[in-house]
């Protein structure tokens, strides 16, 4: 299988096993960026009918909660169900095998086991319609090759109807599921001939898949393009006029995807796109990693003004990664910080969705990660970035209406605060202690310290 991490890929080989209990959760609802008026309860989130603003949540990556030892898988199944969060995977690689390895001969073993885990957690389910079966794009029937050149290939023309029957097939076996991504990143989608994305070739694979989801259920949401938001450098030569800020600018290429996307699609009920704070060259932070966020907020709203859709973000990256494709360089404050102010600019920029790609590793260690290894007798314990997520989409869940707090004007440039009428959150950008003085409130803070209070 392969787990990619911010358009970076590393290759990995899990083939799991099982077939899925049927077990139906009721999914979460919330409104619209805009509506609503104030933070909703708990209860008020549990779905009445799916609605495109799913919300906070994250990815299934390579190694999750339904693999490990017994005791870890039961410890991340009371995790999950403690913070019912929406959940995504793929429906072929990161941790799911081929569904389709022959025409006509499905395999959805894997697929059943995860899907079954977010019905037994509680989650709001998320399907994302990647990657292709090998003969859909020049391989022979029966075929699986993993490497990482074949799963990032595209389905060839001459099978995107076949692909879009997949997906039929997937959501007739799942239909308690409602919302649908259509592919990833654009993989295999690049045309280095013209050297951008050949979107007019993407466009046609979503709008079949598209007619075929509604087919199956009119009820069914489904969006893309899942294009990365690259940026370049303030003043690069790939920027955007009008989209942009210390952090940088748009690529054009990323750009011109949404905006022919959104012209030519068949219909859509959200837009999603991904991307990190750090620039496309050098992974660049700037002006620095916490200023760089801003990214989050300027990119969300322009999508939005294009498209007038709710705007997904499928991932998103705050830590520039090492030539092994880690992002381990930062201490668990520190990252926890930046990911912090990150969800921020991500709720003020009106994002209906979220998703963290979680980095799960087998070992004892996992920077970043969401809970302990269920690979360990003692995994499966929420981390820290468990606790921010789970809170952050309990406080904060889209339709909340942010209000204005009283900051000192010597702590406005250290502090990032996010507000509505009930709840609180601050983050000390700064490496050292601070004593703040917020809403009312004066109160010590550490060093890249998260802190939350009721208002």
């Amino acid at each position: 299988m392969v787990l990619s991490r911010g358009g970076r890929w590393r290759l990995t080989a899990l083939l799991g096993i099982g077939v899925a209990s049927l077990a139906l959760l009721l999914t979460t609802c919330a409104g619209l960026p805009g509506e609503g008026s104030g933070r909703r309860g708990a209860a008020e989130t549990r779905e009445r009918g799916a609605t495109a603003a799913p919300g906070w949540g994250f990815t299934h990556t390579q190694y999750s909660a339904d693999h490990g030892t017994e005791q870890g898988r039961r410890a991340a199944a009371e995790t999950l169900s403690a913070l019912p969060l929406t959940q995504n995977q793929h429906i072929m690689g990161w941790g799911a095998s081929n569904p389709e390895p022959s025409p006509g001969r499905y395999d959805f073993a894997d697929l059943d086991r995860r899907v079954a885990l977010m019905r037994r957690t509680g989650a709001t389910p998320v399907l994302t319609l990647c990657c292709a079966p090998d003969w859909m794009k020049g391989g022979r029937p029966g075929d699986t090759d993993w490497s990482q050149q074949a799963l990032e290939t595209a389905p060839t023309p001459e099978h995107y109807a076949d692909f879009a029957k997949l997906a039929g097939k997937v959501a007739q076996r799942y239909p308690d599921v409602r919302r649908f991504i259509v592919w990833n990143e654009l993989k295999g989608f690049y045309d280095d001939d013209k050297k951008r994305w050949n979107y007019e070739g993407y466009t046609k694979l979503y709008n079949l898949v598209y007619a075929e989801l509604k087919r199956q259920n009119e009820h069914n949401l489904v969006g893309g393009p899942y294009v990365v938001a690259d940026s370049d450098p303030p003043g690069g030569a790939g920027g955007t006029a009008g989209v942009g800020g210390d952090w940088g600018s748009l690529d054009q290429r990323s750009a011109d995807v949404i905006t022919y996307w959104n012209e030519h699609k068949a219909g859509a009920d959200f837009v999603v796109v991904d991307g990190s704070s750090y620039t496309r060259e050098g992974d660049q932070l700037l002006p620095d990693e916490f200023g760089a966020t801003a990214k989050f907020t300027d990119v969300t709203r322009w999508v939005r003004e294009t498209t007038r859709l709710p705007v997904w973000w499928a991932e998103w990256y705050v830590e520039p990664p090492d030539a092994n494709d880690d992002r381990d360089g930062w201490s668990e404050p520190h990252r926890l910080a930046v990911q912090a102010t990150a969800m921020t600019r991500l709720a003020q920029g009106g994002a209906a969705a979220a998703l963290y790609w979680n980095p799960q590793e087998t070992g004892a260690t996992c920077p970043g990660c969401l809970w302990r290894s269920t690979e360990l007798a003692d995994g499966g314990g929420a981390l820290p970035m468990m606790k921010l997520l789970g809170r952050f989409a309990r406080e904060f869940p889209p339709g909340t209406r942010f209000r204005s707090v009283d900051i000192a004007a010597d702590d406005r440039p250290n502090v990032v605060v996010l507000a509505d009428d009930d709840a609180l959150l601050v983050v000390n950008t700064l490496k050292r202690p601070i004593r703040a003085r917020i809403d009312g409130r004066s109160f010590d803070m550490d060093g890249y310290d998260v802190r939350w209070f009721k208002r």
